[in-house]
């Protein structure tokens, strides 16, 4: 009779909520395969492994859900291991432990090397830059920092990823050779602020020499921004942006608010005057840019009149990308402090009334589009369409280039002229013209 001990292990990794914990997964399932280890990505495997997110509210529910889940399938003997990671386990490890206590272990966001041991694996710390990547096979994220020295107030991310660290030029550019050696054409840059990078290895911010080396890796097209910061924001990016035809003429900037006395509580170190003047010399500089933010509604003691002040500066600057989002209430952060004053209904509804307002500007900017033709990357086949982003889009967030698969075969992972025909609110269609050389 075989034993449970001679079964072959499988170890399937979950991954939950943002871009920096795709990359961590991405990191452990490459430390796996380089310790002989059968590992896969949300598949069938008898041990698992939860990387969580512990941001807001509806994000800390589905890891619990998720690790309940799991927890019901291995009282029923369908996994046999489960051990939870991430910012959660990080942020809740000790309740977490009294509330599920069946889990195997809890690991936090700096323990990969514990959590390596625990699953039968060593650390190896030549690794460097080596993955699995689970992003479709053009592109990948590219962590070039971790943590955050800013004082936010309604953020608990220093809580959970600790003061900024950067990664150091060199072994970025080998993670962008490595990921160019596989197939990968467009990194996607993140970090919880891009524009600090560099402060504690170079006593500078280094932003713009990291990109002037990344736009040397050979196979690399597009190098896109996520997540900076409009305080202190190093210019001499946009200058790289404009010289460099890799740079996408794209920034992820979230903003969060625009009323002064909401700025001022949220301990954001700016004001509406800085803001706007910042972004209308992006435009100045780099006039396509497209500008992609988020924003907070509902925080505490956001009024009629501070909510109004918002609602028209998203009027007046016509952001091409915009997320709304409800404001949480996340214990041991600086905001937890205030009362939580604006009803969850009031939140909603002011969410909702900006997202109808992007929506048509959305759709008017696109109607702009009809008759041009762009540089499409085609990420996947989806139904009837191949599914493609222009330089001015992001994956999962903004717009996306429906082609009909019926009119063209298309590679994915290819580059191809497509002329727009017809627009929705977030929405291209268009047809191949050709490839693009």
């Amino acid at each position: 009779m075989r034993t449970k001990s001679l079964k072959k292990n499988k170890i399937n990794v979950i991954t939950l909520g943002c871009s920096k914990n795709v990359y961590d997964s991405e990191v452990l399932m490459g430390q796996l395969k380089a310790n002989g280890k059968e590992v896969v990505h949300e598949e069938e495997g008898n041990i698992v492994v939860i990387n969580t997110c512990g941001f807001i509210n509806n994000a800390k529910e589905e890891s619990v859900n998720t690790i309940l889940e799991f927890m019901q399938k291995k009282e029923a003997g369908d996994v046999d291991k489960v051990f939870v990671t991430g910012c959660l386990s990080e942020r809740y490890k000790p309740d977490l432990k009294e509330e599920i206590p069946n889990v195997d272990q809890y690991f936090g966001t700096t323990e990969l090397p514990n959590l390596l041991k625990a699953l039968g694996a060593d650390y190896k710390h030549e690794l460097i830059g080596e993955r699995l990547t689970t992003t479709p096979k053009n592109y990948a994220y590219l962590k070039i920092a971790e943590g955050c020295d800013r004082p936010c107030s309604f953020c608990a991310i220093p809580l959970m990823r600790g003061k900024h660290k950067s990664t150091s030029i060199e072994d970025l550019v080998i993670e962008a050779e490595k990921l160019a050696a596989n197939g990968v054409k467009e990194l996607i840059l993140i970090a919880q602020d891009l524009t600090y990078y560099g402060l504690d290895l170079y006593k500078k911010r280094n932003l713009s020499e990291l990109l002037n080396a990344l736009v040397k890796v050979e196979g690399i097209d597009w190098i896109r921004l996520h997540y900076a910061f409009p305080t202190g924001f190093p210019m001499d990016v946009l200058e790289v942006m404009n010289k460099e035809p890799k740079i996408c003429n794209y920034l992820d900037i979230p903003l969060q608010h625009i009323s002064d006395a909401i700025l001022k509580s949220m301990r954001r170190g700016t004001t509406k005057e800085k803001t706007t003047k910042l972004l209308k010399q992006f435009r100045k500089t780099v006039p396509e840019m497209v500008i992609r933010t988020t924003l907070i509604v509902g925080y505490p003691g956001e009024t009629e009149d501070d909510y109004q002040t918002l609602k028209q500066w998203v009027i007046d600057m016509r952001f091409e990308r915009l997320g709304c989002f409800t404001y949480s209430h996340e214990e041991n952060t600086h905001a937890y402090n205030l009362e939580d004053d604006v009803p969850e209904q009031v939140k909603q509804e002011r969410a909702n009334e900006i997202m109808e307002i992007q929506s048509q500007i959305s759709w008017e900017l696109n109607q702009e589009k009809i008759g041009k033709v762009y540089k499409v990357i085609i990420d996947r086949k989806e139904g009837d369409y191949f599914i493609g982003r222009t330089e001015f889009d992001s994956p999962d967030v903004d717009n996306e280039v429906m082609i009909d698969a019926k009119k063209s075969y298309l590679k994915t992972g290819e580059f191809y002229q497509v002329k727009v025909t017809n627009a929705a609110d977030f929405d291209l269609y268009g047809d191949v013209c050709c490839k693009d050389s």
